[in-house]
């Protein structure tokens, strides 16, 4: 799609609404933190970069989006809804009895998505290895996969990293959502992962690092060309929670019910933005 800079920005806006209001009604919380970090990202993904067909969700030429931090279904099914693919008042039934929007992915009752996700640490194998059968068919179409930074401390992530690195997936472009926190807290207190940098290189990665709330910043970054037979490490550095101030940057914000104080507050701030 070919949408502008201007309008990206509004949808982007909309997702985080989207997450602040859902997060308010949904009973028992949700995984908020790390899916108001997702707003930016998904917005440039699925309204600008991404070549997906709404009204032929298997369409074979497609793009594929795995989203690998499953915690991140709810700015998956915000922009998603936006895009078309279902109807966006299927968000007011996020985690109840039967909705096809549960807590984490289920590709069996959730339109246009790849993979169920709820056990971390796999979509980036999953991601590669659609990415390889790519390469095998001469296809024309790209693999995407967002993964969180507390996936990298599963011993299959570095195992499709290297895959990636070895088998020359220049079709495969990964989106690290790199908010500096697990819900045990800071990635760097209980394991550390710098240099990340160093590491993607060394493992023949193209790895570009950007602030993950720049829509042009990352406009740019998907559209970067890589070297021939690397594939792309995009370090979208985020804050966790961003946009709730009360939880904004904080540990806490993994796994919360918003009140509906804060959520006044964080609705109006967008508004006013």
């Amino acid at each position: 799609m070919n949408t502008s800079l201007e309008e990206l920005k509004k949808i982007s806006k909309l997702i985080r609404e989207d997450i602040i209001v859902t997060g308010r009604d949904c009973e028992v919380g949700v995984h908020l933190g790390g899916n108001l970090t997702l707003a930016e990202i998904m917005a440039v993904l699925f309204f600008s970069v991404a070549n997906v067909d709404p009204e032929n969700p298997d369409w074979e030429a497609r793009d594929r989006i795995i989203l690998s931090k499953g915690h991140g279904n709810l700015a998956l099914s915000s922009a998603m809804a936006r895009r078309g693919f279902f109807p966006l008042e299927e968000l007011q039934h996020f985690d109840t009895f039967n909705s096809m929007l549960s807590m984490h992915i289920d590709k069996h009752r959730m339109p246009g998505v790849e993979i169920s996700s709820g056990s971390l640490g796999h979509g980036l194998s999953i991601a590669v290895g659609a990415a390889l059968g790519g390469k095998m068919d001469a296809a024309g179409w790209n693999v995407y996969c967002i993964i969180s930074d507390g996936e990298l401390n599963e011993g299959s992530t570095w195992e499709a990293i290297l895959s990636a690195g070895h088998f020359k997936l220049d079709n495969l472009t990964v989106i690290l959502d790199r908010n500096m926190f697990t819900i045990e807290g800071a990635t760097e207190d209980n394991l550390s992962l710098e240099p990340l940098g160093d590491k993607f290189r060394a493992f023949k990665w193209h790895l570009i690092e950007v602030d993950g709330h720049d829509l042009e910043a990352l406009l740019n970054a998907f559209e970067e060309n890589t070297p021939d037979g690397k594939p792309k490490m995009i370090i979208a550095n985020t804050i966790k929670g961003r946009g709730l101030p009360s939880v904004e940057g904080k540990a806490s914000s993994h796994f919360y019910r918003i009140s509906k104080e804060d959520a006044e507050e964080a609705l109006a701030m967008l508004k006013s933005s």
